[in-house]
């Protein structure tokens, strides 16, 4: 027997859908991806991204802003430097299971 869904609690799942897949256009982009996996490690400064990830300018400042306007990461400023850090508990734990799944070493 099939369990049906009350109006209401349809309403929200499928408001929490939107929300999802939201999250996960975002995350649909490589340059951006990268840059959540490399913040999950830890905050870190932009200049420090850039060297490490081999994103430039004006690419690394437009990804790191869709990212915040999102709200997927926090900023603050330490003199000239902006540092970055992971902010949104969903992608904090899709990030982490995207590492597992496709960041381990691989066995030879």
């Amino acid at each position: 027997m099939a369990k049906t869904i009350a109006q209401s609690d349809f309403a929200q799942l499928y408001a929490s859908a939107g929300r999802a897949c939201g999250l996960l256009k975002v995350l649909a982009n490589p340059d951006r991806l990268l840059l959540l996996c490399h913040l999950a490690e830890g905050e870190c400064c932009v200049s420090d991204m850039e060297v490490a990830l081999d994103i430039h300018q004006p690419t690394l400042s437009q990804q790191l802003g869709v990212l915040r306007d999102e709200g997927l990461v926090a900023t603050r400023r330490a003199g000239k430097h902006i540092y970055y850090k992971l902010a949104s508990p969903e992608s904090i734990a899709i990030i982490n299971t995207l590492q597992a799944q496709f960041c381990k070493p691989s066995k030879k």
